[in-house]
């Protein structure tokens, strides 16, 4: 199997990359696959049941929303955010859906009664994975026309149910150059060729585009992440969702801009970027996801500190953090989790503060061992983290947790600069602890709403 850097790192809508991109990129497969098959136009209806952690979270987290936009043909990367709600609203008002009608213009619509055929199921679950979903489409006579299952992985992820017992992420047989499945394997190859963490990725990512393709790509993504930090750090008032919660970036970035040198309230300034983008997610706007939505603000964040912060920064540098952030996202991907609904938290903010903290210390000189001993440090000191959404929204604990986590990959990088690399703790092992740590977790602790501060905290 091969991973991409622009498969971790995809540009797509708020508030959840398993509840939303995910969920909207297989309503679309799904109709699109209807129109390959022919019988897009003797549609009449169709039906979609989400089961787990979709149906249990999936009004929090827009999941609904996403369904419709998908099954109208929407992209989570091209969807116009700014009137996503009102072409929901159109379609609840009217009880009409235009099957595919963004993808093909063409206007096949159909009668569609919400509350009747798109059903949350909050108690039952799919065998394969948490974030599971079931589409249906029917003729006239209530003949049946096509029936698929998909699955939503983590990170906008998406299997159908033919994938299931081959692997948790899409097929790709693609050769690459320098194929690494672990840590110990990357430093192996780092050593033998002498090129850096970011280097070698480079060099896999070249079976698929050129370097300039490569570059532009990346930095495409950097204008973005750049876009949402803007974005959240200007706008002010309540999120959705019913829970109140009042957006902090945009004052908080006013009163430090008064206090003087940015230089002495960096680590300030980090949990700012980060929730700015999460603030941004929660209201259903542009992010990329890095390596989710729910964990959207460690990497942006970690980056604008180096820009901002760290003498010399360039777009260079910009690249080759991204490319040293996929590689051990990858890694993660492959070997464990990055899916919140299957081994908590830890998989998702976990996973972005190792990316960042192993990307920082790539752009700041590290060596190859230092990188992975940053990586390492930065998930370490995240196993056990619970996915326990207040209401449900990505919101508590999850804006200030991406604040936090920013800190923390800076902290774990600048550690880890401090040494020659050396540890007693591989990002191996602890990537397979934190896979064991998910396993062993309680479903209730896992993207659920049923446990932690889901049901400590009263919603008001």
């Amino acid at each position: 199997m091969a991973i991409s850097v622009f498969d971790l790192f995809s540009i797509g809508i708020g508030p959840s990359s398993s509840h939303t991109v995910g969920p909207m990129r297989a309503a679309r497969m799904f109709v699109t696959r209807l129109k390959k098959d022919g019988v897009l136009a003797q549609t009449a209806s169709v039906r979609a049941e989400l089961f787990g952690s979709l149906g249990a979270t999936g009004h929090g987290h827009g999941t609904p929303k996403a369904v419709l936009l998908g099954l109208e043909g929407h992209s989570p990367r091209t969807v116009n955010v700014e009137t996503a709600d009102d072409e929901v609203e159109r379609i609840r008002k009217s009880g009409r859906l235009r099957l595919l009608g963004a993808e093909i213009g063409d206007v096949h619509e159909i009668a569609f009664d919400e509350p009747n055929q798109l059903i949350l199921h909050r108690r039952r679950s799919l065998p394969y994975h948490a974030n599971g979903m079931t589409l249906f489409a029917y003729d006239s006579a209530g003949t049946p026309l096509l029936e698929k299952t998909y699955y939503s992985v983590g990170g906008g992820f998406v299997v159908d149910e033919d994938a299931v017992g081959e692997d948790r992420i899409k097929l790709d047989d693609t050769v690459l150059k320098y194929p690494f499945r672990s840590g110990d394997e990357m430093l192996r190859l780092a050593n033998e060729t002498g090129l850096s963490i970011s280097s070698l990725m480079l060099e896999n990512e070249k079976a698929w585009r050129t370097e300039e393709e490569i570059r532009e790509g990346l930095l495409e993504i950097w204008r973005v992440m750049q876009s949402c930090v803007s974005r959240g750090m200007s706008r002010e008032g309540i999120l959705p969702g019913g829970l109140r919660v009042k957006r902090r970036a945009a004052a908080t970035a006013r009163q430090l801009r008064t206090e003087g040198d940015p230089m002495l309230h960096r680590s300030e300034w980090a949990t700012i970027y980060a929730m700015a983008v999460n603030e941004e997610n929660a209201a259903g706007g542009r992010v990329v996801t890095a390596p989710t939505n729910g964990a959207a603000g460690v990497l942006p964040a970690v980056l604008h500190y180096y820009m901002n912060f760290v003498p010399g920064a360039d777009e260079d540098g910009v690249v080759r953090f991204l490319l040293a952030a996929g590689a051990i996202g990858m890694l993660f991907k492959e070997n464990a989790s990055i899916s919140g609904a299957e081994v908590g938290c830890q998989g998702e903010v976990g996973s972005a503060c190792s990316m960042a903290a192993g990307a920082l210390a790539e752009v700041l000189g590290g060596t190859p061992e230092q990188v992975e001993n940053a990586a390492e440090i930065g998930m370490e000191h995240n196993l056990g983290l619970t996915c326990d959404p207040v209401g449900g929204l990505v919101q508590i604990p999850c804006i200030e947790r991406n604040g936090m986590a920013a800190v923390k990959a800076v902290t774990a990088a600048r550690m880890a600069m401090r040494g020659d690399g050396s540890h007693k703790v591989s990002l191996d092992k602890v990537i397979k602890t934190m896979k064991e740590t998910g396993a062993d977790m309680k479903v209730k602790y896992k993207e659920t709403a049923r446990g932690g501060l889901a049901v400590n905290v009263i919603e008001c």
